[in-house]
């Protein structure tokens, strides 16, 4: 038996960054990961180099930076942005470098001062979410003392102050568009085709919906809000995971791979420590959980936790929508006519609004898209072999017919053509494939559904109703548990912002 102060369940990029925080903040805590590997979903790997899951790294916040003591301005959280190109069949690819777009040979866009426009606008909206998403949700969570509600309606106040400062026409502007579509969004200002795609691809990655659903402008926003640029530092994905794990052994954390969480142990309706599947017990008054609300329900009891809570829990949606495949080339990817971006790249196959939403159509029935949308990077990993690292959507979790090896060889098919129609002579290029799909996905990490953020980032299941109404404030059932992943506010990705926000609420100071 172990005595801790604090016990963290699950390894990804939330449970690192909230023992981190736990152990800077004085408390002995000890972390635990099923897997062999730290990070997560996003550690997962298929091979030397090649990423399973994760290949991209959006803006980490410069409070997560603070909080686990790293310098924002130092790498990796200071990799420069990749430029983005719009894959186009037409072979006029569109290159977009900091909101700014221009075809592949360098002449202008039609569109581009449009674009760039409705990009600032998106920023400064973002901006305004920013604030809510660094810090806990709005709203007075049962446990919170003065101080907690003092900086709470603080944080609000600075929000407000935020839209003052936008003017009434922009606030009007703001109000107007936050819970609309991004279809209507885009094409309000641009001509249909790939920047109107891209905008859309971007609002539903990874969602169970389409560019025409409700509340993809605020996902839009969400995502711009966290900073907006992508990034891949030297090393890829698996050296920032490696910057964040060290970062926790430097604390103090005392880290456990290969041991998985049998249960959390409670005595008089609070948490006590947690039993590891070999019948080893490690005590703690404090658990914070990075699983879903559903899986830390199963390891509690449901005897924990009201009817209600129970109920709210099983209706939590998590609808895995995206796959991913590594395909091994036998050169270097290099589109032609998209020789602009020196270096790497982030490419997009989405033409046009219309394609994505076509794209989309068929996974409300169960079935996976034909013509999929697809994000792809370049990887180049040891021994000189070159992989484009593509999350292919939308192969929805609930496949009518299940996701049989005929089935992933039909997705792997139609990714393949795809690529081939905006990429001639693609398909020659491939040697050899990786695929995961959601049902892997699952398998592997224990996300329902297979879905990176463990719950949809819809309008219902984000803020302080995410993952569900009255769950929302970190604080789960018995005294002590608290959840810390990514379906927790404020949502998934690699920023970490979950574990940081849960483990300053553990310790009573959500700043």
């Amino acid at each position: 038996m172990s005595n801790f102060d604090a016990i963290v369940i699950g390894g990804g990029i939330n449970g690192l960054v909230a023992a981190t925080v736990l152990a800077r903040r004085g408390k002995s805590v000890c972390l635990f990961e099923q897997n062999d590997t730290l990070g997560g979903m996003a550690g997962l790997s298929d091979g030397p180099g090649t990423p399973a899951l994760a290949h991209l790294v959006y803006n980490i916040s410069p409070k997560v930076a603070l909080e686990i003591g790293s310098d924002i301005d130092a790498w990796p959280f200071s990799a420069p942005a990749l430029p983005t190109v719009a894959l186009a069949e037409s072979g006029r690819h569109v290159i977009v470098r900091d909101g700014r777009a221009t075809f592949a040979d360098g002449t202008p866009h039609p569109d581009a001062d449009a674009f760039q426009a409705l990009n600032e606008r998106i920023a400064r909206y973002g901006d305004i979410l920013r604030a809510i998403a660094e810090a806990p949700p709005p709203g007075m969570p049962k446990h919170a003392g003065y101080g907690a509600a003092l900086r709470a309606v603080r944080r609000l106040g600075r929000m407000g102050m935020g839209l003052r400062a936008m003017g009434k026409a922009e606030t009007r502007r703001f109000m107007q568009v936050l819970l609309s579509n991004v279809y209507d969004f885009a094409l309000d200002d641009l001509d249909e085709g790939p920047l109107a795609g891209l905008l859309a691809a971007d609002a539903v990655r990874g969602a169970a919906a389409g560019p025409r659903s409700p509340g993809t402008v605020f996902n839009l926003i969400y995502r711009m809000g966290h900073g907006g640029h992508v990034r891949v530092p030297e090393g890829g994905v698996g050296a920032v995971l490696t910057h964040f794990a060290t970062a926790a052994r430097d604390a103090g954390c005392r880290m456990q791979t290969a041991r998985a969480v049998a249960r959390i142990l409670t005595t008089d309706d609070c948490v006590t420590g947690v039993e590891i599947a070999d019948g080893e017990i490690a005590h703690a008054p404090l658990v914070l959980a990075s699983p879903g609300a559903g899986t830390t329900l199963s390891l509690t009891g449901t005897d924990h936790f009201d009817i209600e809570t129970a109920r709210r829990v099983r209706k939590i949606r998590a609808r895995g929508t995206a796959a991913k495949i590594n395909f091994e080339l036998s050169r270097p990817f290099a589109p032609e006519n998209a020789l602009g971006p020196p270096g790497p790249a982030r490419y997009v196959v989405a033409p046009s609004a219309a394609y994505v939403e076509r794209a989309f159509n068929p996974s409300k029935y169960g079935a996976m898209s034909e013509n999929p949308v697809i994000e792809a990077v370049p990887q180049s990993v040891s021994g000189g072999r070159d992989w484009l690292s593509c999350i292919v959507q939308y192969a929805p979790s609930d496949l009518a017919q299940g996701w049989t090896d005929a089935a992933r060889a039909r997705l792997l098919r139609h990714t393949t053509d795809t690529l081939t129609a905006v990429v001639p002579g693609f398909s020659e290029q491939v040697t050899g494939s990786q695929i995961t799909t959601p049902d892997q996905i699952e398998a592997r990490t224990g996300a329902p559904g297979g879905h990176w953020h463990q719950a949809e980032m819809s309008l219902d299941q984000v803020l302080s109703v995410r993952p569900a109404n009255m769950i929302g404030h970190y604080a789960f059932g018995p005294k002590g548990l608290f959840l810390c992943g990514a379906s927790t506010h404020p949502g998934g990705d690699i920023m970490g912002l979950s574990g940081c926000n849960a483990a300053l609420c553990a310790l009573g100071d959500p700043a």
